[in-house]
C-alpha cells in the first residue's frame, strides 16, 4: 500500500477539468506529463476530480449557464468509464493515482476505481459528512487548507490522528492565480511546528511562469507539491494558473530562493474577500428536504447538501454536532436555508464543560474508563437543562451483551423509562442513588446491585453524584421507552463523542 512518507518528495500534476470533457485529451495530458517527469528522481502523481453531478448540482440549477461552476462542471463532464480509462492510464505510465471527491458518492467510485491517494479540496476541508466517508477508506489523505482558520485545522488534524490515518496538510491559497504578495510560504513553518510528525506540502496557484516559490517551499521542509497542468491546442487555451508541459518542467527544475515570498509564520493570514468568495461558491449549500415550520429544530434528516451555494446560505461546514439550529421562518421543500432565518446555538463549550466535570467525578471515584470508548451526553429536555435532567454514559462494549458506565453529576435525575427487549443490572460503584422501580423507592449505595427486569418502569437520581456500572443482555437504540412523550419528540437529546478523554 502507498504511504505518504515513502513518496517524499512527491509532485502532483492536477488535471482538474483541463481534459475539457474529452477522454482523448485527458490521455494526452497524462502522457505528456510522463515525459516531463521522466528525467527526475522524484515520485510523481496525476490527480483527477470526481463529482456526481446528478446529485451534486441542485435539481433547480441543472443546465444553468449563468452559474459559473454549474456551467464549467457540466460542460466538462466525463462518463464513469472515461474516468476509469484515465485512471488506468495514470497507473500504466507509472504515476501514483490521486483523486479529489467533492461528494460522498465519489468516494465510492474512487474505491471502485482503485486510486492510491485521496485529496481533500480546500472548499471541503470542514465538510464533515464528506470527511466521515473518506476516513472509512484505507487510503492516505492529502488535505488543502486555504481559507481554514487555525481552530478548524486543529480539529481536522485531531479528527484524522484519532482515526490513525496516514495524512498530509497542504498550505494553499485559493486565488487563481495567486498574487506574489499573498503566497504566505511561512505557513509551512507554522504547520510543521504546530503539528509535529505531520507531512506538510504546498499546493500552488501562482502564475505557471513563477518558479521561485517551490525552492523556498522545499527549504522550509515541504515534501509534497501540487500544480495544475494542461496541454494547450489550437482550440484549447489554458487558464492563468495551469502549466504547460514546458512550464511544468521548469517548475520541477527550479531551485531559486527568494525572501519576498515569505509571509507570516505565527498565525493564519488574513484571507481576501476574493479568496473566501471563491471557496464559498465551491461549498455545498444546505437545503430543506421537506417543508418545515417556524420554530422547528433542525435534525440531520431534515436537510440535504447541494451546490450552488447562495449568498447568506448555510453551508456544509456550518453543520456540526455542536451547533443547534431553530427555524425562525417556515421553509418550503428544496428551499435554501439562510443564516438570517435561523437561530443558532453552539453547545461546544457546554459539552466540554460537562466532559471536564465528568472527568473530575471519575477521578474522585477512582473508576477507570477505557480510552477511545464511545461517550454519550444525554440531555432529555435539552442541554440547557442537563444539570437537572441528564446523564453521561460510556459504552465499554456492546455486542450480544452490553456494559456501560453511567455517570451522574450531583443533583441530576434520569426520567422514567422501560425496556421491552433488554434486562439490565445496575451496580453502584460510587455515590448514592435513589432508584424508583415501578413506583417503589429505594436508596442504593456503593456495592449495591439492582436488577431491572423487562417492562419495569425505572427512574433514578442522585444528590451526591454517582457512577453506576450497567450490565445488560443487549442494547438496542429503539428499546428505550420514556413515559414522558415529550422526551421521545426531542430528536436531538443525545450528543455523541468518541475521543472525549483527550
Amino acid at each position: 500500500m502507498t504511504t505518504l512518507s515513502a513518496l517524499k518528495p512527491f509532485f502532483i500534476f492536477e488535471m482538474a477539468n483541463n481534459h475539457m470533457g474529452s477522454v482523448d485529451h485527458g490521455l494526452k495530458i497524462i502522457r505528456e506529463m510522463k515525459e516531463v517527469s521522466r528525467d527526475f528522481p522524484f515520485h510523481f502523481g496525476i490527480k483527477l476530480q470526481y463529482r456526481q453531478l446528478d446529485t451534486f448540482i441542485h435539481p433547480d440549477f441543472k443546465g444553468r449557464e449563468d452559474v459559473k461552476y454549474v456551467k464549467r462542471f457540466s460542460e466538462t463532464k466525463l462518463s464513469k468509464d472515461d474516468y476509469k480509462r484515465l485512471k488506468d492510464e495514470i497507473v500504466n505510465v507509472g504515476f501514483v493515482a490521486v483523486c479529489t471527491p467533492f461528494d460522498e458518492e465519489s468516494v465510492d467510485v474512487i474505491e471502485e476505481h482503485g486510486f492510491d491517494i485521496i485529496k481533500i479540496a480546500s472548499c471541503s476541508f470542514t465538510d464533515w459528512r464528506l470527511l466521515e466517508r473518506i476516513v472509512q477508506t484505507d487510503k492516505p489523505i492529502i488535505a488543502s487548507t486555504a481559507g481554514a482558520s487555525i481552530e478548524d485545522i486543529d480539529r481536522v488534524v485531531s479528527f484524522l490522528e484519532h482515526r490513525e490515518k496516514d495524512f498530509a496538510l497542504m498550505h494553499c491559497v485559493a486565488q487563481y492565480p495567486t498574487p506574489r504578495k499573498d503566497i504566505q510560504l511561512n505557513q509551512i513553518d507554522l504547520f510543521r511546528n504546530r503539528y509535529p510528525g505531520v507531512i506538510v506540502g504546498y499546493s500552488t496557484h501562482e502564475s505557471p511562469d513563477e518558479v521561485e516559490m517551490i525552492k523556498l517551499a522545499i527549504a522550509k521542509g515541504a515534501a509534497i507539491f501540487e500544480k495544475h497542468v494542461g496541454v494547450p491546442t489550437d482550440s484549447i487555451k489554458l487558464n492563468d494558473y495551469s502549466a504547460t508541459p514546458e512550464q511544468a518542467t521548469k517548475w520541477v527544475e527550479t531551485a531559486r530562493h527568494t525572501l519576498e515570498l515569505c509571509g507570516v509564520s505565527d498565525k493564519r493570514p488574513d484571507f481576501t474577500e476574493k479568496e473566501l468568495k471563491s471557496l464559498h461558491e465551491l461549498r455545498r449549500g444546505v437545503y430543506a428536504k421537506t417543508a418545515l415550520p417556524a420554530g422547528h429544530k433542525l435534525a440531520a434528516d431534515d436537510v440535504f447538501l447541494a451546490m450552488p451555494v447562495q449568498e447568506g446560505q448555510l453551508t456544509a461546514p456550518d453543520l456540526s454536532k455542536y451547533t443547534e439550529f431553530v427555524l425562525q421562518k417556515p421553509v418550503d421543500a428544496n428551499a435554501a436555508l439562510f443564516t438570517k432565518n435561523v437561530k443558532s446555538a453552539d453547545i461546544r463549550e457546554t459539552v466540554y464543560s460537562i466532559i471536564g466535570r465528568v472527568k473530575e467525578l471519575l477521578a474522585e471515584s477512582k473508576v477507570v474508563s477505557p480510552n477511545k470508548a464511545d461517550f454519550e451526553v444525554s440531555h432529555h429536555y435539552g442541554i440547557d437543562k442537563f444539570d437537572e435532567y441528564g446523564i453521561t454514559m460510556i459504552t465499554v462494549i456492546n455486542r450480544d451483551y452490553c456494559k456501560k458506565l453511567i455517570i451522574m453529576l450531583p443533583g441530576q435525575k434520569h426520567p422514567e423509562q422501560y425496556h421491552t427487549v433488554k434486562e439490565e443490572t445496575f451496580h453502584v460503584l460510587y455515590g448514592e442513588v435513589e432508584m424508583i422501580l415501578d413506583g417503589k423507592e429505594s436508596i442504593c449505595r456503593r456495592g449495591d446491585i439492582v436488577v431491572v427486569e423487562r417492562e419495569m418502569r425505572h427512574s433514578f437520581s442522585t444528590k451526591t453524584g454517582a457512577v453506576i456500572e450497567e450490565l445488560s443482555s443487549t442494547h438496542l437504540v429503539a428499546d428505550s421507552y420514556y413515559t414522558d412523550p415529550t422526551i421521545l419528540d426531542n430528536k436531538n437529546r443525545k450528543t455523541l463523542l468518541t475521543h472525549w478523554l483527550d
